[in-house]
């Protein structure tokens, strides 16, 4: 006889099988969560690191910012050391610059010419004065010239004026300051020249010294040897 199953089994295998997709389901939206989770919390890592980094950069960027501000007060402290003590060695300078001026202004003053006022401005001087003739004025240029203290002389106006007879020309110059034992810049390159070494005067001194020497250290003559005594031989044997 013939068996035949009247239980419904595709009802049963269509449940077997949506259960199935139900958990492949569940299970694939857990791992995509999941994912989802490790990818953010990743990311938020690699944000925060990102973060923690820029704050740092920033401190450091204020740190190096308070120090600039230091460095900037440090050099305007230096400037202004630098430019107090270029002042003082500037008066230091001209104060024996001072000395020597005057002491040429007294020597180079020529006869017949009279200064009436000095005005210096920075590394200018202004020379007014009255003289008995052209040619005096040259002459005191040419002193101005040759002192040393002074240079350029230019001369502003010379005009027969006033009530003096004696000298009846008034005139005004101007000079330049000058040192000269400061170092000269001939070739006008900026750099002053280098000044030349002396001539070495060891080697004179070492042949004047030789020279002079040279007789106290010339052996004297040796003395005379003794004359050989002369043996004579008598007849007898005695000498």
């Amino acid at each position: 006889m013939a068996r035949i199953n009247l239980l419904p089994w595709r009802a049963e295998r269509r449940k077997q099988r949506q259960k199935e997709f139900g958990v492949m389901l569940a299970a694939t939206a857990i791992g995509a969560l999941v994912l989802a989770m490790g990818i953010n919390m990743f990311y938020g890592a690699q944000i925060d690191g990102q973060n923690e980094r820029n704050a740092y950069i920033q401190e450091q960027i204020a740190e190096v910012e308070k120090q600039n501000e230091e460095i900037k007060a440090l050099n305007e402290t230096k400037s202004r050391l630098l430019a107090r003590k270029e002042v003082i060695e500037k008066l230091q300078a001209s104060r024996s610059q001072m000395v020597h001026l005057f002491d040429s202004l007294v020597r180079t003053i020529p006869d017949g010419v009279v200064l009436t006022s000095i005005k210096q401005d920075d590394q200018s001087l202004t020379l007014a004065g009255r003289s008995q003739s052209n040619a005096r004025v040259s002459t005191y240029m040419r002193n101005l010239e040759g002192s040393g203290w002074m240079t350029d002389p230019q001369l502003s106006i010379i005009e027969a004026k006033g009530e003096d007879k004696g000298l009846p020309y008034e005139f005004s110059l101007q000079v330049k300051l000058a040192d000269p034992n400061a170092p000269r810049d001939t070739d006008g390159d900026g750099v002053p020249d280098s000044v030349p070494a002396p001539e070495a005067a060891a080697p004179a001194a070492t042949d004047g010294a030789t020279q002079a020497a040279a007789p106290a250290t010339t052996p004297a003559p040796a003395p005379a040897a003794p004359a050989a005594a002369t043996a004579t031989t008598t007849p007898g044997g005695k000498s």
